[in-house]
C-alpha cells in the first residue's frame, strides 16, 4: 500500500476553502493517511507554500505548519486541532511566522500552492530538537525517510478574484 495523504476539506489540487484561512477562522483542516509503510516509528507534517511572495516571481517558501514526531498510531489529525489536542509524544515546530501553531494561507496575492506534506520516518527524532524551524528539521530526518506523500490545496485571496 502506498502512503496516502487525504483531507475532507479539499481534494487534490482544489482550493482551501477561507474557513481555514487568514479569511477565515484560521484553523487546520482535518487531515487523514494511510498506507504507513512497516518500519513507520514516526510521521513528519510539513505545511508550506512555495509560492511566496507572488506566484509569478517566487522568492521564497514560507512555512505554515511543522509537526514530527506524530506517532504511526494516529490515523490523522482533526480539523482545528490545536496544541492540547495534538497525539501524544508530537511536537510543533516554528513556522515563518516564528510560532508553533497552524497558519493559514494568507497569500499577499496571486493564487498559490499549498503543499501539506507528511513523511513516515524510521524512528522518532530527538526531543533535543525542541521547536526546530524546517530546516533543522529536514537536517534531522535525512537518512530516515521510508515514505513520502503530499496534498496541495490552492487559495487565492478573497478580494483577488480577477
Amino acid at each position: 500500500m502506498t502512503l496516502v495523504l487525504k483531507s475532507d476539506a479539499f481534494d487534490e489540487g482544489g482550493e482551501v476553502p477561507p474557513k481555514y484561512t487568514c479569511e477565515g477562522a484560521n484553523i487546520s483542516p482535518g487531515l487523514y493517511w494511510q498506507g504507513l509503510p512497516e518500519g513507520t516509528e514516526s510521521l513528519v507534517l510539513i505545511v508550506d507554500d512555495p509560492d511566496a511572495p507572488d506566484p509569478a516571481a517566487p522568492r521564497m517558501v514560507w512555512d505554515h505548519w511543522i509537526l514530527y514526531n506524530l506517532p504511526p498510531t494516529a490515523a490523522g489529525l482533526a480539523e482545528a486541532v490545536g496544541a492540547g489536542a495534538l497525539p501524544a509524544g508530537c511536537v510543533a515546530g516554528v513556522n515563518s511566522w516564528g510560532r508553533t501553531d497552524y497558519g493559514g494561507p494568507c497569500p499577499p496575492g496571486g493564487r498559490h500552492r499549498y503543499f501539506h506534506r507528511l513523511y513516515a520516518l524510521d524512528t522518532r527524532l530527538p526531543t533535543e530538537l525542541g521547536n526546530p524551524t524546517k530546516n533543522d528539521l529536514l537536517l534531522a530526518m535525512e537518512d530516515h525517510i521510508l515514505a513520502y506523500t503530499a496534498l496541495v490545496g490552492t487559495y487565492r485571496k478573497l478580494g483577488d478574484r480577477s
